[in-house]
């Protein structure tokens, strides 16, 4: 049994269709992407897993538990988390009061201590700036609180949408490199990505969207050396 699976789901914007009947599979351990144009439903899909749009038609099940009918807030207590595009923080609040933000549905306080040291291990930059407010924060940064954030509820999953964007080229490879360790300690993921060429470098599986339909899914391996992917994705001739 798959940790998370999509079947048949169908998400709308309105009149407009936006997903059209994708299914997707994430395994126990694995790093999962998504890669596509923009438009092409990635994002869609997240929000979609994490409740913050209802499918019209289809299913979503966490360990064979539905959560297709499931408030948001009902999502992230099962252990789906999403970290937004765009980074979304509360700018007026300080680090580690975003970070305890994402901690709000764990009452042990000794907990929410042992997660903090844990996000401030990943990202000792955080640490120094614990008491600085969040809006101050470089992208970089911001980024690296957007993802301790989410990782302060334990996720069973973590949704990453498009976490590189914005970023100089030298912290993108930090980004990639903090996925990969996350990954490392037992963290499943599930990546949208714009980057296709770094998404399928620290990815085990991929899915390729087309306004709204999966076109394609393969290995990583394989996807890269497709020479569709290579064409539309990787900037390859």
């Amino acid at each position: 049994m798959a940790l998370l699976e999509l079947e048949n789901v169908h998400t709308y914007y309105g009149q407009i269709h936006a997903l059209k009947g994708i299914s997707v599979t994430v395994e126990e351990g694995e790093i999962v992407t998504l890669i596509g144009g923009n438009g092409a439903g990635k994002s869609t899909t997240l929000n979609t897993i994490s409740g913050l749009l209802r499918p019209r038609q289809g299913s979503i099940r966490l360990l064979g538990e539905e959560l297709t009918r499931c408030p948001a807030h009902e999502i992230v207590a099962k252990g789906v988390v999403q970290v937004p595009e765009g980074r979304r923080i509360f700018g007026r609040l300080t680090v580690q009061e975003n970070l305890e933000m994402g901690a709000y549905l764990i009452k042990d306080r000794k907990k929410i201590n042992e997660n903090l040291e844990r996000v401030f291990t990943l990202f000792p930059r955080l640490k120094e700036r614990r008491h600085q407010v969040g809006g101050t924060l470089s992208g970089g940064e911001q980024q690296m609180l957007a993802t301790g954030r989410a990782l302060m509820s334990n996720p069973r999953v973590l949704l990453m949408d498009e976490p590189s964007m914005g970023l100089a080229p030298v912290l993108v490879d930090s980004v990639f490199d903090t996925i990969r360790q996350l990954n490392e300690e037992g963290t499943t993921i599930l990546l949208v990505e714009q980057n296709a060429r770094m998404a399928l470098q620290v990815a085990d599986r991929g899915y390729v969207l087309q306004t709204g339909e999966i076109v394609l899914n393969d290995s990583a391996e394989n996807l890269r050396r497709n020479e569709m992917v290579r064409k539309s994705y990787l900037g390859e001739m």
